[in-house]
Parts: structure tokens; sequence; C-alpha cells
């Protein structure tokens, strides 16, 4: 290496070419994603084509309407089973009532856990 010469240094220049639509788009993927369209085209070509390039703003969004949800979930499995100990209290609780709630519970709890897998999924694929 001669004195100077800087390792990884950026000297080649690629053009590409974009219709007036798409390069609205890439301009708005840039701004959205917050780094420059060189960084856009590297990751996404050059560093790993497996990453994904994320809006995370809109990811946020997503997620955050995710857990809303699935805080109203748990919030009415508590009234369900709050009213099911009532009822059964009282002895008013149909059998049925306990094994039907029980099986649509394993499955709510089963589709949390697959959830939970996926999101860790998507931000390892996010960190790269």
């Amino acid at each position: 290496m001669a004195f100077g010469d800087i390792p990884n240094r950026k000297t080649r220049r690629f053009e590409l070419r974009l219709s007036d639509q798409e390069l609205k788009e890439f301009l708005a993927l840039e701004k959205s994603l917050g780094i420059s369209r060189a960084d856009i085209v590297r990751i996404r070509v050059l560093k790993n084509s497996a990453k994904m390039l994320v809006n995370a703003k809109d990811l946020l969004k997503h997620l955050d309407l995710i857990g809303t949800e699935l805080g109203r979930s748990g919030n009415n499995i508590n009234q369900l089973a709050k009213h099911a100990n009532t009822l059964q209290k009282h002895g008013q609780l149909a059998p049925g009532i306990a094994t039907d709630f029980n099986a649509l519970f394993s499955e709510y709890i089963r589709l949390q856990n697959e959830l939970e897998k996926l999101i860790r999924q998507l931000l390892r694929q996010m960190k790269g």
C-alpha cells in the first residue's frame, strides 16, 4: 500500500437510471430510513442481500398497534376469567365453558409466542 492510500476507499462510481416515479420513491426511502442512497444500494446489493431495509417509523407504528391489541386481549381474558370464577362460586358455570376457554386460551398463548418469535427474527435481520 502506497503512502496516502486508504483501505476500502470508494473511488468508483455507479450510475442507476430510474423513472421519475422510481426516483421519487427512492428519495422517500432515503428520507424515511435516514441513510444515504449509496448506503441503501450497498446494504441491499453488496453487504447482505438478505438484510431488510425497513421503514423504522412505520414498523414501530405497527408494533405499537399490535401491542395495544395484545393488551386489550389480555384485559378481555382477565374479565372472562373473573366472570367465570364468579359463576363457578355460584354453581352456575357450565362444564363446557371452562373446556372451551382453556382451548381458546391455549391457542392465544401459542399465537402470542409465535408473534414474539417473529418479532425477534425481524429485529435480528434489521441488526444484520
